[in-house]
């Protein structure tokens, strides 16, 4: 979604309508997404090794490879496709007359997670299947490793991604440690076979939250790089810490885009509820104090993810840090911690105020 964010800002300021400047912005940030890809995917399943060993107190290293050689292929494809998918939106948005920070950055969230789990899972019990060759992990592992110094070059060619190549990468770390918090949380609560159908509820309410703050911070940054250069905040803007009053009830355009996104939610959420219920997804009962609860659960987690976003980014900026790459990372990890934490709470309360009347299991 950073990719998305960039390229819209990029293209909403006139930094594309050059096809020779498309090429070159296309080019760098694609290898860009690629190294933090590569890096990324395997820190993660480092961790994940690690968090497994620990609560196994094991590690079969043959098992911990393909781990690895499936994390990094899945980041390198998924990031790769994706990235072509986002500049040929954007561009498109461009050319049509659409802001592409209304469309850019709900479409890589949404295709990132069904592509990326999809691949993972394609990618892995293929490896699996030649889990004997031990040279074959470790080599396609090693192959993506090489190729980091390839991306960096290419990508230093633009002075801007120079400097996130540089200072970019403790948002994506940090973010991906919070949203370890929240995986812990999710698996601590579908471990108890009472309240295993939040399982289907977690990527709804964690995906339209992440999706609606991903806009929003997309559309802060666009008006930002438009109205002010890094460093000041423009005369809109002029507050350095708003209320929640400012940032929801104000006449300013990112108010008003802030009014519209949280009114959003409700209608959002309740066709996901419908169809949860068509498909009979985890057997949950809708009652109507599960919707409720649900309802209120998500609705929190939109307005605090929206007012964060405002602090945020206009923190980034006064920083003189590109929202773009350093805002969203945060956003859609707390998002996802915020999601989980408050849908945990909402599933326990229904629980405690139905007990055993209510079918909360999967």
């Amino acid at each position: 979604m950073t990719l998305a964010s960039r390229l819209s800002t990029a293209a909403n300021t006139g930094q594309m309508d050059d096809a020779q400047k498309q090429w070159k912005m296309a080019t760098c940030n694609l290898a860009l997404i690629q190294v933090q890809a590569t890096v990324v995917g395997l820190l993660a399943a480092v961790a994940a090794v690690i968090l497994g060993a620990i609560s196994k107190g094991s590690v079969e290293l043959s098992q911990a490879a393909v781990l690895c050689a499936s994390s990094v292929t899945t980041a390198f494809i998924a990031a790769l496709s994706l990235g072509l998918v986002m500049i040929g939106v954007i561009i498109g948005a461009r050319k049509v007359g659409i802001n592409p920070d209304n469309i850019a950055t709900p479409i890589a969230a949404s295709l990132g997670d069904l592509i990326t789990l999809s691949l993972l899972a394609g990618i892995s019990s293929t490896l699996f299947k030649y889990i004997d060759m031990k040279y074959l992990s470790p080599l396609i592992c090693a192959v993506f490793i090489i190729m980091i110094p390839l991306w960096v070059a290419i990508a230093k060619q633009s002075p801007s991604l120079a400097e996130v190549l540089k200072s970019g990468w403790q948002p994506v770390i940090v973010a991906m440690s919070i949203s370890s918090i929240g995986g812990l949380i999710l698996d601590k609560t579908v471990t108890d076979p009472n309240f295993e159908g939040m399982a289907v509820f977690t990527p709804v309410i964690n995906g339209v939250g992440g999706n609606l703050v991903a806009i929003q911070a997309s559309r802060i940054s666009t008006f930002l790089h438009f109205w002010s250069m890094p460093g000041v905040l423009p005369y809109k803007m002029r507050q350095n810490w708003p209320n929640p009053c400012t940032t929801f009830f104000s006449s300013e355009v990112n108010s008003k885009s802030a009014r519209v996104l949280f009114l959003l939610v409700v209608p959002g959420h309740l066709v996901f509820l419908y169809t949860i219920h068509l498909l009979q997804g985890g057997h949950t009962s809708l009652s109507f104090t599960f919707v409720m609860f649900y309802l209120t659960a998500a609705l929190l987690q939109v307005g605090i993810l929206l007012y964060v976003a405002d602090l945020i980014v206009r923190l980034m900026w006064r920083k003189a840090l590109d929202p773009d790459n350093f805002s969203i990372p945060y956003l859609t990890a707390l998002g996802d911690l915020l999601g989980t934490g408050f849908l945990a709470v909402c599933f326990r309360l229904v629980w405690l105020i139905h007990g055993a009347d209510m079918n909360l299991g999967n």
